[in-house]
């Protein structure tokens, strides 16, 4: 397997496991309690990372570092949330899907890449197969839904773009700028969750196995490596690795709920993979503009995924 081959393998996993949330939260965790919900998975593992490396953003990347964590999480999670019980799933879930277009537009004016027919069409493929899968016949759209389930997409494609402009500061691994971003999230979370949501539920075990695991498995890993692949990845071919989460989600949903899976369904799966799969074929290391600050890439340096935990401060 090839080095570029080996990092889209892993920098799937992060959506892969994402299209778990919908089954965990309905059969592990108590019913509307989005935010709280949100603020369990991103709070807990970003001060786990932050104790496994022990390393503290410096200078501009205080800010930096509130700004990521607010796209991807902090601003991402109440916005899908909303998004989702605003709107049907299907629906919420094509909106979602429109994010590699976001990413095209967004890389073009912050990244200096320049859009192609091939990008603008995987993105089109992946969302078109995306809502195949998961469009049900009469679904009903809502204003402020829709226009939240667009906003929580940009947000998280913004986040994707600025991530990789930005990339880490030099002795920083990916392991310590995911804490960094989650803990910042989860901060922004917080208030939202107990002005909206007021104070913790009362928790069973069955609660705090499903919280561990979207905190520690679903979260904390994914999203390391989600970040570590966004900076090997060019920006559009990481975001086309998204259709792979409702993919992952439907096919849990027919596996584990008895959910139906037709025909229609199959085919949509058919198209937005292959749209994913498209989408990673290119140059093995994109171009970057001028204005990407510098930063210490692993790849770079000829390391493999277990010399990030040591770039990251884990002590062993």
């Amino acid at each position: 397997m090839s080095r570029k081959a080996a990092v889209v393998a892993l920098t799937a996993l992060a959506p892969i496991s994402w299209g778990s949330t919908y089954f965990v939260t309905t059969e592990f965790l108590p019913a509307d309690r989005p935010l709280f919900t949100g603020l369990m998975r991103a709070l807990p593992a970003g001060l786990l990372l932050l104790a496994l490396t022990r390393k503290l953003p410096q200078g501009a990347w205080w800010w930096k570092s509130a700004v990521l964590g607010a796209l991807n999480i902090g601003a991402f999670f109440p916005l899908l949330f909303l998004a989702a019980y605003r709107l049907p799933g299907g629906v919420a879930a094509v909106v979602g899907s429109v994010g590699p277009l976001f990413v095209v537009g967004l890389a073009a004016l912050f990244l200096g890449d320049k859009p192609t027919a091939k990008s603008l069409i995987t993105a089109v493929a992946a969302a078109f197969g995306v809502s195949l899968v998961v469009l049900k016949a009469g679904a009903a759209l809502d204003l402020v839904g829709v226009i939240a389930g667009l906003l929580s997409s940009l947000s998280m494609s913004a986040g994707v773009v600025f991530t990789k402009r930005w990339g880490r500061p030099e002795g920083v691994g990916a392991l310590a700028l995911t804490g960094w971003q989650l803990t910042a999230g989860g901060l922004v979370i917080l208030p939202i969750a107990f002005l909206i949501e007021g104070a913790p539920p009362a928790l069973t075990g069955t609660n705090l196995a499903g919280y561990a695991y979207l905190a520690f498995g679903n979260t904390a890993i994914s999203y390391f490596l989600w970040f570590r692949g966004i900076e090997r990845l060019s920006a559009s071919s990481a975001t086309l690795l998204g259709p792979l989460s409702p993919i992952t989600a439907a096919i849990i949903g027919w596996a584990a709920l008895g959910q139906a899976l037709g025909p229609v369904q199959v085919a949509g799966m058919v198209i937005a993979f292959g749209a994913t799969l498209v989408g990673q074929l290119g140059p093995r290391t994109p171009k970057k503009p001028e204005a990407v600050e510098s930063f210490t890439s692993p790849e770079q340096n000829g390391q493999e995924l277990s010399m990030d935990l040591e770039d990251s401060g884990v002590r062993r």
